[in-house]
Parts: C-alpha cells; sequence; structure tokens
C-alpha cells in the first residue's frame, strides 16, 4: 500500500494509504483538512504550562487509513482511519476516528396565523438503517458538500426535505449564539459534536421560526420528499411543540436544538417576539 509524509509536522508524521485512495483525494478531503488543522493547532497548545499536558506532551506519530466510502458521483463522503498520538511515555491516546465532517440541523417551529401560542415543528420520517430502522423521527438535517457554506447548507436541506424554499437570512444560528460568550482554549468549530470519542462530525444547529397560514400547515402533513437519487425516502411529520420531546428525545440533533432554543429564549438571546417579526404570507 502506498504511503506518504504529511507535511508541515515535526516530527514527521507518516500516513499508510489504503488501495483505491490516493493522498490527493484525500487531502482534498474537506473533513480531513478540518481534522488536521483542529489537531494541530490543539497539540500545539501544550507548549503553554497551564497546559495539563506541558511536561510530557502528546504528539501525533502516524495515520493508517482503515476504510473509505464515496458517493454514486465519486465524492468522497467518510473516512475511517487510525491516529498514533502518543508521549515519550508511551502513553498512547485512543485514536480510531470516523471522519464525515461538518452538517447541519434546523429546528423548525411554525405558528398557525390565526392562533398566536399554538406552536408545530417540522420533523422527518425516514429509514434509518445504522439504527435499525426505517421510521426514524428527527428534524431535518445533511451532511456539508464542498462549498462551506452552512446556512446554504441548511436552506438546501429544508427544500430537500420538507420542500420548502427558506431564505439563508431567516435562519438563525443557535450554536454560534450560545457560545459567543465563551472563548475556547482550543480553535474547535462553533457547533455540536455529537460523538467526539469517534467521530469529527461537527453539527451547526439553525432556527427557523415563522407564522403560516395554518392550510400551508396542514398541507405540509404527510408530504413525501427526499432526493431519491441520494435514495432518501422523507415522510414530513408536524409534531405539536409543547410534546415534541416525545418522539424527539431519541434524535440527538432534536435535543440539542430545543434545549438551545429554551436556553437562548430564557436568556434573551432570541428576539421575544422574533417569531412574529417576519410572516409567511398566504396563498
Amino acid at each position: 500500500m502506498d504511503a506518504f509524509t504529511l507535511q508541515n509536522w515535526s516530527p514527521e508524521v507518516r500516513v499508510q494509504l489504503i488501495k483505491g485512495l490516493t493522498k490527493e483525494r484525500l487531502l482534498a478531503f474537506p473533513a480531513f483538512q478540518q481534522w488536521e488543522k483542529t489537531l494541530k493547532s490543539s497539540l500545539a497548545q501544550q507548549k503553554f504550562t497551564s497546559h495539563a499536558f506541558n511536561k510530557d506532551p502528546y504528539q501525533l506519530r502516524s495515520i493508517e487509513i482503515k476504510s473509505f466510502y464515496q458517493a454514486p458521483g465519486g465524492r468522497l463522503l467518510f473516512v475511517t482511519l487510525e491516529a498514533d498520538v502518543r508521549n515519550k511515555s508511551k502513553n498512547a491516546l485512543p485514536g480510531f476516528v470516523f471522519l464525515r465532517g461538518g452538517a447541519v440541523t434546523v429546528l423548525m417551529i411554525l405558528r398557525p396565523n390565526d392562533v398566536r401560542d399554538e406552536r408545530w415543528v417540522i420533523m422527518t420520517e425516514q429509514p434509518r438503517i445504522p439504527s435499525g430502522s426505517l421510521q426514524f423521527m428527527e428534524i431535518p438535517a445533511g451532511m456539508m458538500d464542498d462549498s462551506k457554506n452552512f446556512s446554504g447548507q441548511a436552506a438546501k436541506e429544508i427544500e430537500e426535505e420538507v420542500g420548502l424554499v427558506v431564505n439563508e437570512a431567516d435562519l438563525i444560528d443557535m450554536t454560534e449564539l450560545a457560545l459567543q460568550g465563551y472563548k475556547a482554549k482550543e480553535n474547535l468549530q462553533s457547533a455540536m459534536y455529537p460523538s467526539p470519542g469517534g467521530c469529527d462530525e461537527a453539527i451547526k444547529i439553525y432556527l427557523w421560526e415563522k407564522e403560516m397560514d395554518r392550510q400551508r400547515i396542514e398541507n405540509l402533513k404527510g408530504r413525501l420528499t427526499g432526493v431519491r437519487a441520494e435514495r432518501e425516502n422523507i415522510t414530513v411529520r408536524l409534531w405539536e411543540y409543547e410534546r415534541f420531546l416525545e418522539v424527539g428525545a431519541r434524535d440527538a440533533k432534536a435535543l440539542a436544538a430545543w434545549s438551545l432554543y429554551e436556553y437562548l429564549k430564557r436568556t434573551g438571546a432570541l428576539e421575544k417576539d422574533y417569531e412574529t417579526s417576519q410572516k409567511i404570507p398566504s396563498g
């Protein structure tokens, strides 16, 4: 199998490739780029005497690519690797990594324009084979493409999964709002990491809250959506906000979005009257 030396690392880091994956494709994979950049920055923090590992710092010694998966069109989607990260005492850190890159999710809340205190959450029901389910309920979400435009990707996912065309400007980044008062020591993304012990995925959580004509809300129920070329089979479901966690509690994205929404409302970071500031016209 081919191998190469990762540039700008000291000591040098050897990368062992797997058949079918070239050096060029790996280095161009946005998820690998972000992971390498973040890890390098975090390891550099050990030079400060206040760091827990300052006296015996860890170093990245080597990387072994275990597998990869690409879309039918050839776009690289996932890479699994094992990183050898150890210190001079030969203590190693767990280094198995599932690289899939950034993602977005959207908490979509609709208020019928004839009742001010009624709220509905838009959810999607679809097969999720990794969980063993054919009818998994979750809030709209999707992986990032190569554009790195998070809000644009969120708007795209809403159109594909729900069938609504939304304006990027109407999306509120709740993770950014919640984290803006804290200065992290490491250059992590302003996003939610659902499984940092095994996966690099960082999810930006957006809010889209609007008033809508009741008939248009009714018309969303049971709508069949999804991109068939990507093997998506989605049914749109609406759930009462007050009962949202009856189904949302199984979805980490939904739980995180709900907690952010409630927190930001309570602290005043979200406008209290935001839900009526931009109404969707009927028709």
